[in-house]
């Protein structure tokens, strides 16, 4: 009864307050046409500016005809300076969760099905534009971030069936199948679609290497071969119907989906002391949806949009290792699932003002249960079964102000209040209330050239699967739930300078500065687990760039070069040795530079990407520091579109057969007292591969 009552009054919060939303289509269509988009240059090579907002840059088809798209994912990928983030769905709730592409205006009532599926299913014949909004724009829900784009369909009648044979071919002989089917129609507000798809494949853990041991000293104590083997396969399917109802629109979404993995590892002893060993693992995961948002005009100036989506998950795992005899199973078998209910009003009084008002509540649960045995006994782990629940309510407003054409000025708050709970091996209860406000502004003083400053309060979520045990079998480690975590909160401080030049050229700067409370990391429990928890506070610092390069006045007509480059300085207090370091997996600097080039009017495309980074950062463990490796990653591309309905690609992947692995510094005890028992370094590689695509539209 608790229960019912607390997800009421969230339900009501939700709908309180003032009637805040956006303007009506007929009133939009109005504005339209007073301000329309003028071109800043040829419609192949620059956007048009909406004259009545600087920081909308519209994408028309033209822009992207030399390109040749099949499908909204592809017009996004070729949007300069703007880069796709398809969101966090392992995120509870819808607040914050969304990606950085709205489409129609509005964001997908999905999280299982991924943003970049949904553009994917969006042939690019049924895009009219797409909307690049810097800073944001009255009656559009900017989730939060600086900058969305959106895509906007065209209202006549589209009906598309596409089939798709793909394949991934190695070096060995392995073929990996995909096939994929899709129909839709659209017409207008009406529309309906669904998809089937299925493939099974390997992943960068099929391959070989070594692991090498050394002592303190650096002498080598323990040469050995590895031999990685994995599959993976997934069945699922998708189905959407949109149609008008009582006045409003509604979207009915629906998602079924399984998914399945085996890897095995094979460790080789060819000198020094030690035994072989093998590992195996095994996953089957079944995943579900429904979602359901319904959006109706209240008014001439006002709108209400209502969100309901359902989600449940089932997953069993087993894990085994053997050597010289001994073994040991680490088995767990868990549920989860997570009921949403979203309500938003917007008011739109004027041009230069937008109102936004609404809340959500949500129910989330994991029941888990996990075992582990070491040559038949049980060994107990702390919060072996655990079933952990979680209310959350947050009420939210926003308002954005526009003074001008060139400045916008957005600010609102979210307050989130959430009751987690577990029962089983522990019984605690915890309640938290954060309010979360946010500012930003957007001036665009002359054209080509924007400033965006912000400044937001942010609050991370804890993870369920950190209050069970787990397990890393390939290297032998257990770890141990922790009940008593509190989330990440931090105070984030944003400037972006962005500076867009001949047609398609995009210079952006990105400064930013946080303060970070409670930082997650690995702490050490009794009976010399490790387990998941907080370690004080800490900071960051982080300067990004990035640059689209059109090549045309350099002599190579429609080719682009892209390049990005960043550095992060992180601050902790670590809880052993009472030293300040990095966070745990902080890239110190992370870059890369891509290349594409599109031949006769798109029939023929090339290009390549090459990342130039190798630090991919450290974990700090009770016992261990262990250092990430990645060897830079090369891939490259061709393909060929001999008719507008049929599209041959071929990828090629891990082009200079990379290394990956890690160095681990292990020792005898607690790193902050114990020597430093041996040094092991391990790597692998996977070989390269080709990925044919073969799409034909009916």
């Amino acid at each position: 009864m608790r229960k019912a009552v607390w997800l009421a009054g969230a339900a009501a919060c939700a709908l309180s307050g003032p009637a805040l939303a956006q303007t009506s289509p007929s009133q939009a269509a109005a504005q339209t046409a007073a301000s329309a988009p003028v071109p800043t240059g040829p419609a192949g090579s620059a956007p048009s500016v909406d004259t009545a907002q600087q920081g909308v840059l519209v994408f028309e088809p033209a822009f992207f005809a030399d390109a040749r798209p099949d499908t909204a994912l592809d017009m996004i990928a070729r949007l300069p300076g703007f880069s796709l983030d398809t969101g966090d769905t392992d995120a509870r709730g819808l607040a914050g969760t969304a990606g950085n592409v709205l489409v129609d205006g509005a964001r997908p009532s999905t999280k299982s099905d991924g943003l970049d599926d949904i553009l994917r299913r969006i042939s690019a014949a049924g895009v009219s534009r797409i909307e690049l909004i810097r800073g944001g724009a009255p009656g559009i829900d900017m989730q939060g971030r600086s900058v969305v784009a959106n895509v906007v369909l065209i209202r006549t009648v589209t009906v598309e069936r596409v089939i798709e044979a793909n394949a991934y071919f190695y070096p060995d002989g392995y073929i990996g199948p995909v096939v994929s089917a899709r129909w839709s129609r659209r017409e207008g507000d009406n529309q309906i679609e669904g998809s089937l798809n299925a493939f099974s494949d390997r992943t960068d853990g099929t391959g070989e290497g070594f692991r090498r041991r050394y002592n303190a000293a650096g002498d080598l104590i323990q040469d050995a071969d590895l031999v990685l083997w994995d599959r993976i396969r997934t069945v699922r399917a998708t189905g959407a119907v949109q149609r008008r109802v009582a006045g409003g629109l509604l979207r009915i979404n629906g998602l079924l989906g399984w998914f399945g993995q085996e890897n095995s590892q094979d460790l080789l002893i060819r000198s020094g002391a030690g035994s072989d060993s093998f590992n195996d693992e095994e996953s089957d995961e079944v995943d579900s949806e429904l979602g359901v948002s319904w959006t109706r005009d209240l008014g001439p100036r006002t709108a209400l949009e209502l969100t309901g989506l359902q989600r449940f998950s089932t997953e069993d795992y087993t894990g085994v290792s053997e050597s010289s005899g001994d073994g040991s199973i680490f088995m767990s078998d868990a549920s989860a699932g997570e009921s949403i209910a979203r309500a938003i009003v917007r008011f739109r009084p004027n041009d230069r003002w937008a109102f936004e008002t609404g809340g959500e509540a949500a129910y989330n649960f994991l029941d888990s249960a996990t075992a582990y045995e070491e040559n038949g006994v049980p060994i107990p782990l702390p919060s072996s079964s655990v079933r952990v629940e979680e209310l959350r309510g947050e009420a939210f407003g926003q308002v954005t102000w526009r003074p001008g054409p060139t400045l916008t000025v957005e600010g609102g708050l979210r307050v989130e209040v959430s009751e987690i709970s577990q029962s089983g091996d522990s019984d605690l209860t915890k309640a938290f209330v954060y309010p979360k406000p946010r500012i930003q502004a957007t001036w665009t003083p002359w054209t080509g050239h924007q400033f965006r400053v912000r400044a937001e309060r942010e609050v991370g979520q804890l993870d369920f699967d950190d209050f069970v045990a787990s397990a890393d079998i390939d290297i032998g480690q257990v770890e141990g739930g922790n009940p008593d975590l509190e989330p990440e909160k931090t105070t984030l401080l944003e400037a972006v300078y962005e500076r867009r030049f001949w047609g398609e050229g995009v210079l952006s700067l990105t400064l930013q500065h946080g303060e970070v409370e409670d930082v997650v990391d690995l702490i050490p429990l009794a009976g010399g687990f490790d387990a998941v928890g907080n370690i004080g506070d800490g900071s960051f610092d982080l300067f990004e760039t990035r640059l689209t390069l059109p090549m045309d006045k350099l002599g190579i007509p429609n080719a682009r070069l892209q390049a990005r480059a960043s550095w992060v300085h992180t601050e902790v207090t670590d809880p052993l040795t009472g030293e300040t370091r990095r966070f745990e997996g902080n890239q110190a600097f992370g870059c890369g530079v891509a290349f594409n080039h599109d031949l006769q009017g798109g029939r023929w495309s090339y290009g390549f990407d090459h990342g130039c980074n190798v630090d991919k950062g450290r974990a700090f463990r009770v016992r261990e520091v262990r250092a990430f490796h990645a060897e830079p990653g090369v891939s490259a591309y061709g393909q060929w579109k001999p008719r507008r309905d049929l599209t041959v690609r071929v990828d090629l992947g891990n082009a200079t057969d990379r290394a990956t692995g890690y160095d681990r510094h292990i020792h005898t005890g607690p790193r902050d007292t114990a020597p430093l028992a041996f040094r092991e370094v391990r790597r692998t590689k996977m070989s390269p591969w080709l990925f044919v695509q073969i799409r034909k539209t009916f």
